[in-house]
């Protein structure tokens, strides 16, 4: 056996084992949530947010390795339809859980309870939010928190955790806003009016109508992120669920041991701070190891779009000693962050993330298939849309697991979209030359085959690249690379890819300018959803759609039925 493949087998080893015990002491939760609109004032300015149990965030669901969950989601939002998305759960066996109007189920409509149960097959830190329409904007979100079963030690220690979600925020309803992005002319949703950090900001009231904006409120005092207790270490689990912004996270004086990505542990690397794109998560370690006299600033900052309209999400990390007052904003001024529009220093982070040493998943040594997926923005019959290989997606009025499961071919697009783009001739920084496609086509995958997907960025219709986070349903993906211009797979095709020891995650970003390129095997039979996590990007149509091995999926719950050719099936 040669020296490389003991570390391979010694994980697998490990990860068998941890399944044996999670599966010995396995337990269900069960919760009840009843999802509503409520008038909140997260950032001072009060507008109604979609809520779960009244809350916003949401709870965060706890639970060890092997766990069931168990939601029995209770629609009271009285004129709108629902579906929660369980971001970075694989739902092997139940595909129908995953939570996507359109492609998993039918949405939930007002007045209906529909019950979400699947297992945690992995431990690490996960999110879960609304997936209809767009309406993540208007709030529900939370995060999921699976630990090891007891016995086991991760590659990392530390005293005491706690969990850090990161959002903004807009003042504009979501309707508004999807009607903007659906009129012409167009109207994007401008940026957001605030940052949060657990579901709080700070917006300068003196910018608001009158009466609509109170700083004096509880909910606008500077927010405690947690209190450090000198010497102790802390493991803080990041997550972002923003609807637009790329962030910046950090904590004044304190740098952080970045450990854990996605569910997957890292080889640990030292950060001031963390870049972090909407559907990404990561566990960092921080020491409380400053003058524990005074608190310190934590703060997120938008990079990658021009900040000057949103300001820094804050909050305090205030130090438990005697002496210190534990209210008392720090004495400094909040760090400013990076320059925003620095793209190589993300790039940077994207390829410093390699998988722990000890926890390298084998990855297999070529891909069965290579998908060569272009962005472009396009006008299509005067509307504004995103398009992959020039196709924009729009999800079937019948969702794509009860069609394809059933056999409803006329549900959905049956003519296949391209598996690549003219590479050789299209020009990426200049907006897209062809008007494009709306459709519901559906990439077929051979059950068990390794796929490729090479991601390819361009400008958009205003000469500018974004940066695009990728999140896959149903799987985690090895990250092969990151460049720069345009992919060659004649040049780039394995020159510049990390085959060694490659990061898993289930969400990505594409740079602006650049390309990533990622590979996944295609062995957990349904229907999985693969898109752009920017909530306006995917509403315009920024995403494809995988299927394999459908024919192996159980049987369907009536409860996903009743929509579009399903109607009388609930």
């Amino acid at each position: 056996m040669p020296p490389s493949a003991r570390p391979l087998l010694a994980a697998a080893a490990v990860l068998c084992v941890w399944l044996l015990v999670a599966v010995a002491e396995a337990k269900e939760h069960h919760y009840e949530w009843d999802i509503s609109y409520q008038l909140k004032s997260p950032d001072c300015f009060e507008k109604l947010a979609v809520t779960v149990n009244g809350e916003a965030p949401g709870p965060t669901i706890r639970a060890t390795l092997g766990d069931t969950i168990v939601v029995a989601v209770h629609n009271k939002l009285e004129t709108e339809n629902t579906a929660i998305h369980w971001h970075g759960i694989r739902q092997i066996g139940t595909p129908w859980a995953d939570g996507v109007a359109g492609v998993t189920q039918c949405p939930i409509l007002p007045g209906e309870t529909f019950t979400y149960k699947f297992v945690v097959d992995r431990p690490g830190t996960y999110l879960y939010h609304a997936h209809y329409g767009m309406q993540r904007v208007a709030g529900l979100n939370g995060m999921i928190v699976v630990t090891v079963p007891d016995g086991f030690v991760e590659p990392f220690s530390y005293d005491e955790e706690h969990t850090v979600l990161l959002g903004d925020w807009w003042h504009k309803s979501v309707y508004e806003q999807a009607t903007g992005l659906s009129s012409n002319p167009f109207v994007f949703v401008t940026e957001p009016q605030s940052l949060l950090i657990n579901g709080r900001g700070m917006f300068n009231c003196s910018l608001a109508p009158s009466g609509t904006c109170n700083a004096s409120l509880p909910d606008c005092a500077l927010p405690t992120l947690f209190t450090a207790v000198p010497g102790k270490t802390y493991l803080l689990r990041i997550g972002s669920l923003t609807s637009l912004s790329s962030l910046y996270f950090e904590i004044e004086g304190h740098p952080m041991m970045v450990v854990e990505a996605d569910g997957h542990y890292v080889r640990p690397f030292a950060a001031r701070g963390l870049f972090i794109y909407s559907g990404e998560t990561y566990s960092v370690l921080v020491k409380a190891d400053q003058d524990p006299r005074r608190n310190y600033w934590a703060a997120s900052h938008v990079v990658g779009r021009n900040p000057s309209q949103t300001p820094s999400g804050k909050a305090v990390v205030s130090y438990a000693f005697n002496g210190n007052n534990p209210w008392m904003p720090p004495p400094t001024a909040p760090p400013a962050g990076p320059a925003w529009n620095n793209t190589a220093i993300r790039v940077e982070q994207s390829r410093a993330i390699f998988a722990h040493p000890r926890f390298v998943e084998p990855m297999p040594a070529r891909a069965d298939r290579t998908l060569l997926l272009l962005n472009t923005q396009n006008r299509i019959d005067g509307h504004i849309k995103w398009t992959i290989n020039g196709v924009s997606l729009m999800f079937p009025a019948t969702p794509y697991l009860v069609a394809m499961k059933r056999g409803m071919k006329d549900a959905y697009e049956q003519r296949p979209p391209p598996d690549m783009y003219d590479h050789m001739s299209h020009d990426i920084s200049a907006p897209a030359p062809t008007n494009g496609t709306v459709g519901s086509p559906v990439y077929r995958l051979a059950l068990g085959s390794v796929v490729d997907v090479v991601l390819q960025n361009s400008n958009a219709l205003n000469n500018k690249s974004e940066t695009h986070p990728w999140h896959l349903h149903g799987h985690d993906f090895w990250v092969l690379g990151h460049g720069e211009g345009k992919f060659n797979p004649a040049a780039d095709a394995w020159r510049l890819l990390n085959v060694r020891d490659p990061i898993m995650k289930n969400t990505v970003p594409l740079h602006p300018d650049g390309w990533t390129a990622v590979r996944f095997r295609a062995d957990n039979p349904g229907v999985w959803l693969f898109h752009c996590h920017v909530e306006a990007h995917v509403f315009m149509g920024m995403g494809v759609v995988f299927e394999e091995g459908v024919e192996r999926v159980g049987r369907l719950p009536s409860s996903i039925m009743g929509c579009g050719q399903s109607k009388g099936l609930h």
